[in-house]
């Protein structure tokens, strides 16, 4: 039985693979709540591997829904199902900016990944019915829009949306509509595809009954629920870690994990960068300045010693811990 004459049938396959994306985004989201309360020092917002990786699970998330939009509808829009689950997805999108902006203040998710879901499927939606080359061409074409048409003119807040201009703000997750909607119209392209060639009909007599794949599947039948609540979750267990855990120990890792990531945004060199703030950690211990510093980390003096020591540390990163002056 050909795949386009079971519409209600699910792909087992594709629950797998989004309930894979949900598993890979609670691994990143732990990973990021431990660096941001200094239990570890990864540079989880700001190192590349940790980007690519975030990127990765993004954009398997916008190409399933590309995929998604193709088996529901190309035989026809069937538009109480497509807006059901539009405002679904929107109103998700609301509770995330709302939760965030009392959990991070001005950093709170204005345009992040279920933003992104929405607007693509938005932007897919008049090419479900074309051929696939059309699709893929619409990628392509949105997929390259930063390459050549960014612009001041979509600096700031209200174009931020566009991923054409430079945000004047930081955000805890943000994946604009360019490139990503490209990624959602290449996911239904590549579905288009699997279809009229019979790919979806041979991959259907995969169940993936083994523990692990029921698992993945079935939080892959469930991920928008429990997109929303892992991170509440996970971000709430690793404060309360914060409640019995020594607070200078994971300020050190914080300390450490900052002064290295601006020492080598201004020299580019991790191995001096890491002597050197690890030196000036030991500075900070050596002349008592440390607690004092954790305790008044707005204090203009202990600030002033701070940055003196890091530049004695930086001119000699061998530097033993003396008296900073």
């Amino acid at each position: 039985m050909r795949i386009d004459a079971m519409p209600s049938a699910r792909l087992a396959v594709l629950d797998f693979a989004r309930g894979f994306a949900v598993v890979t985004m609670a691994v990143y989201h732990l990973s990021w709540d431990l660096s941001w309360f200094g239990f570890v020092d990864w540079q989880v917002a700001q190192g590349i591997g940790w980007r690519t990786f975030a990127a990765a699970i993004a954009g398997s998330f916008l190409f399933l829904a590309g995929i998604s939009l193709d088996l529901a509808h190309h035989k026809g829009i069937r538009w109480k199902a497509f807006l059901r689950r539009l405002a679904i997805i929107v109103a998700a999108a609301g509770a995330v900016s709302l939760a965030t902006y009392f959990t991070f203040g001005d950093s709170f998710v204005r345009f992040g990944i279920l933003h992104s879901i929405a607007a693509s499927s938005l932007v897919a939606l008049p090419f479900v019915r074309a051929q696939a080359w059309i699709a893929a061409a619409a990628a392509a074409f949105v997929l390259t829009l930063p390459l050549w048409a960014r612009s001041f003119v979509f600096n700031g807040q209200l174009w931020l949306w566009t991923g054409l201009g430079t945000p004047d703000y930081g955000s805890v997750d943000y994946v604009p509509l360019t490139p990503w909607a490209g990624v959602t119209l290449a996911g239904l392209a590549v579905s288009k595809l699997f279809r009229t060639s019979g790919i979806w009909q041979r991959l259907s007599v995969f169940q993936l009954s083994d523990p692990f794949g029921r698992f993945t599947r079935l939080v892959g039948r469930h991920s928008l629920s429990i997109y929303l609540l892992h991170q509440p979750v996970l971000y709430g267990l690793v404060w309360s870690a914060t409640l019995v855990t020594p607070e200078l120990d994971r300020a050190e890792r914080a300390f450490f994990r900052n002064c290295k990531v601006a020492c080598q945004d201004s020299l580019g060199s991790p191995d001096i960068c890491e002597a050197a703030c690890t030196c000036t950690l030991a500075q900070l211990k050596a002349d008592d300045l440390w607690t004092s510093l954790n305790e008044e980390p707005e204090n203009q003096a202990l600030l002033s010693r701070m940055r003196t020591a890091y530049t004695q540390c930086l001119a000699d990163p061998e530097t033993r811990p003396g008296t900073v002056n």
